[in-house]
């Protein structure tokens, strides 16, 4: 299961300084998975681009690599779900770092689940040249995803990088129906929650002083992203997870800087669930409650 790796002659480098690129890959890393990947050139070197897409996907592995390895402990085959995939960049190197380790037997699996066919086609192409056949490529949105047959009925791990919108929302949704005892996600463009704060006229909101922080429309914005990870974090722990959020440094180039980690360790669920309910009756975002559903208590 093992990719090939290149000959010392295709050791990465640059002009300048030969030493830095080597320096910058894991060891093990496949250089031609690399090239495919055009993080590296097809003479192996890397320019500034590549070199900052390299350092984020490599932080987001250190996020991920203690959860694999703490599955790992606890049973052999692990599966994993990256929703909203795009060209795979993180599944690929997942792939590359861990699973192809694993013995020939194993059974461990990534899925990436992506809309855009042509980027399915490649990532299924890209896979078998590079003899990884723990890796499946399905055409799906995250919310059909939720009831495809192509899944097994329990995942380990999902992953949603910049899902936009609700579609981070579905792909919590997934992870509990899979019954996932970890997530990952870096929500993105998160326009549902400020459209519904626009319409919210009513008098819960009226005569509560905090709307004064969406009035306007840039606060608006803000206010609703913000609301909107608030929201998804309680509506976890009121699913018994427990939740980390952190800044995901390395990903310089955008704004939607926030990771959510989130454990099943089947927590009480009592309070998280009750504090869910009043932020969403206080914003006036009780039409909601849909979206950010929680177990009957």
């Amino acid at each position: 299961m093992k990719s090939k790796q290149g000959s010392n002659a295709n050791t990465p480098g640059n002009s300048s300084n030969p030493s830095n690129d080597k320096h910058e890959i894991r060891p093990g890393q496949s250089l031609e998975l690399l090239k495919e990947l055009h993080i590296l050139t097809r003479d192996g070197k890397m320019n500034q681009d590549s070199r900052r897409k390299l350092k984020q996907v490599y932080h987001l592995y250190q996020f991920i690599e203690p959860l694999l390895q703490q599955l790992q402990q606890d049973h052999a085959d692990i599966s994993l779900v990256d929703h909203g995939a795009g060209k795979s960049y993180l599944g690929f190197i997942l792939y590359d770092l861990f699973f192809k380790s694993m013995d020939s037997a194993n059974q461990s699996r990534i899925y990436g689940i992506e809309t855009r066919d042509e980027l399915v086609q490649k990532s299924r192409e890209l896979a078998l040249r590079l003899e990884f056949p723990g890796m499946s490529f399905l055409n799906l949105s995250v919310a059909d995803s939720i009831t495809s047959a192509a899944l097994p009925d329990q995942i380990d791990i999902v992953t949603a990088l910049h899902a936009c919108n609700t579609a981070t929302d579905d792909a919590i949704q997934f992870a509990l129906k899979k019954k996932a005892k970890f997530m990952v996600l870096v929500p993105c463009c998160q326009a549902e929650v400020a459209a519904e704060l626009r319409k919210s006229k009513g008098d819960a909101v009226r005569n509560n002083p905090l709307s004064e922080m969406w009035r306007h429309p840039i606060h608006t914005r803000e206010f609703g992203s913000q609301i909107t990870n608030v929201l998804r974090c309680l509506q976890l722990e009121a699913h018994g997870y427990q939740v980390r959020v952190t800044e995901l440094v390395g990903w310089e180039h955008s704004m939607k800087n926030e990771l959510i980690v989130a454990e099943y360790k089947n927590l009480p669920a009592k309070r998280p669930a009750e504090r869910l309910s009043e932020v969403l009756k206080t914003t006036g975002l009780e039409n909601m409650r849909e979206r950010f559903f929680t177990p009957q208590l």
